[in-house]
């Protein structure tokens, strides 16, 4: 290499040294001047971390007790420290429990006690299986009427029996031609009609 290489090459060097420098002086200024904000960010990004970790591990641990209790109770029905332990960690899960109980043991008093439910479908089902168990033709009638009712057409097919039971196949037919065509319940409708009603 030459002599004027050489200094190209230093000259070239040193303003890559000074740039280094000139940023490290800017970014020290900066720390400096924002030091304290800099540090609250810092913690409140660790608090916020540890935060969500607690909070995560304290979720994880609620679920796993309420699963442990509905186990228990699958075993043992009538453990009551399961029971309550579920109705504290988990009342959905409660609620959906007490909703299978109740419909197995055909326990109307019960599946009254779950109308005002907030877990999904149960406050629904708990209607239709109150009346159904019941017989009672007037609750199924206002359940076939409710907006959103999730057996609206079960319903529906309940009451074209209870007509044919009292031998009312205008009633029957009525409640069967309720049932759209799109339902799951049609065909048992359109069966129902066919063979059941004269």
């Amino acid at each position: 290499m030459s002599l004027k290489e050489n200094m190209e090459a230093l000259r070239e060097e040193l303003n890559s040294e000074e740039k280094f420098f000139e940023s490290a002086v800017r970014t020290e200024r900066f720390v400096k001047r924002y030091q304290k904000p800099l540090m609250v960010s810092v913690v409140a990004l660790l608090l916020a971390a540890g935060g969500a970790v607690g909070y995560q591990a304290y979720s994880n641990a609620k679920i796993e007790r309420s699963n442990n209790a509905f186990n228990a109770l699958l075993k043992n029905p009538t453990d009551s420290k399961a029971l309550a332990t579920l109705k504290g960690e988990n009342p959905d899960l409660f609620d959906v429990w007490t909703l299978s109980r109740g419909i197995a043991q055909k326990n109307i008093t019960v599946l009254d006690t779950l109308k005002n439910s907030k877990a999904f479908g149960v406050a629904d089902l708990a209607e239709y299986e109150s009346a159904a168990i019941a017989g009672n033709a007037n609750e199924l009638d206002v359940y076939t009427k409710k907006q959103g009712a999730l057996y609206k057409d079960l319903a529906a097919v309940e009451l074209a029996v209870i007509a044919i039971e009292h031998n009312d196949t205008k009633q029957a037919h009525e409640k069967i031609a309720l049932i759209p065509e799109s339902s799951p319940m049609y065909k048992v409708g359109q069966s129902l009609s066919h063979y059941g009603v004269n």
